[in-house]
């Protein structure tokens, strides 16, 4: 590899978002500063000189994968399966989807299944760079009066943002359940909705988009996180929750599969209400049950670490220049 590169990192997600693409392309950034390399953030590539390139979105970013192909053909282009691409732009947007896969020279996936879900031409050119988190700085403190369930994430089809408030009507009378949400409304549609539930439902405790030290600290009170994703190409969130030693009840996706391992207890049928419910129920109730869920964390934690990631990057580099 050389000493040092000039990459353009392409993320379609704006300065101010807080998506999971531009968590990633920030982590991303420091990491490869740290390996010593020059690194352009934008959102669109407009024809600069560079030596390589990292596209975060297969079909968001096809115009800028095209224009850096065209114009640096022999230089590394890198891009970054997300999960509509995965799961969504393939069926969609196959043409252009599969024509940025086809000119990439490495496709980046953040966990162990993608090769299942995208055709076989493409599984030479995957590796897998598992998003890491840092643990938080003390031991977990969850809340004694009610049982926080905590989910992060925005408020958008993908991501199924209300199932654990939905599944959290079904609980007996005397649970002390309680949902709380932070993630920002895609439009005000998902927030009316949000706010509807909020007043229908005395168990969920919708708290809008939050920065990362909000997030944390709802960690630290937490007893477990749901993630109810109907797609995920390997979310962020999931790490830092496991970072954070929160366990995780999931949707049975391959996203989450993919990262949480195929034994892992906390599976619940993607959109099903009613076991949704069951495990929440467990979780308040089975303190075997949340300590299988821990332990199971606890063990996946290591693919996890900061400086696996890094390693990653460094050898995904060195392979490619």
């Amino acid at each position: 590899m050389r000493n040092s590169l000039k990459i353009s990192l392409i993320t379609p997600a704006g300065k101010q978002s807080r998506n999971g693409n531009r968590t990633t392309a920030v982590r991303w950034h420091d990491i490869l500063r740290r390996l010593g390399h020059q690194v352009i953030v934008a959102t669109e590539y407009e024809n600069e000189p560079v030596d390589a390139m990292i596209a975060v979105h297969a079909w968001r970013s096809a115009e800028s994968i095209v224009r850096f192909h065209e114009r640096y053909p022999d230089r590394p282009l890198i891009i970054l399966l997300a999960g509509t691409d995965i799961y969504k732009f393939q069926q969609s947007h196959p043409e252009e989807t599969h024509h940025s896969m086809d000119i990439a020279d490495a496709l980046v996936c953040l966990h162990g299944l993608v090769h299942r879900d995208i055709p076989d031409r493409f599984h030479d050119k995957l590796h897998v760079v598992h998003q890491s988190a840092l643990p938080l700085n003390r031991t977990r403190r969850p809340s004694r009066r009610t049982v926080d369930i905590c989910v992060i994430g925005h408020l958008r089809e993908e991501k199924d943002p209300l199932r654990a408030a939905e599944a959290a009507r079904q609980l007996p009378a005397d649970s002390r359940i309680r949902i709380v949400h932070l993630g920002k409304a895609h439009d005000e549609s998902w927030a009316e909705r949000a706010r509807q539930e909020m007043a229908a439902n005395p168990r969920y405790d919708w708290r809008g988009e939050a920065p990362g030290w909000q997030v944390r600290r709802l960690f630290d009170s937490s007893h477990a996180m749901v993630l109810s994703s109907v797609m995920e190409g390997g979310a962020n969130v999931l790490s830092e929750a496991v970072a954070a030693d929160v366990p995780v009840i999931a949707s049975d996706i391959s996203g989450s599969i993919g990262l949480l391992g195929d034994d892992y207890a906390g599976y619940y049928p993607v959109g099903d209400t009613a076991a949704l419910a069951n495990r929440l129920d467990r979780v308040e109730h089975d303190r075997d049950y949340l300590k299988t869920l821990t332990r199971q964390c606890r063990a996946r934690a290591e693919l996890f670490k900061p400086e696996h990631e890094e390693a990653a990057w460094r050898s995904l580099l060195t392979t490619l220049t």
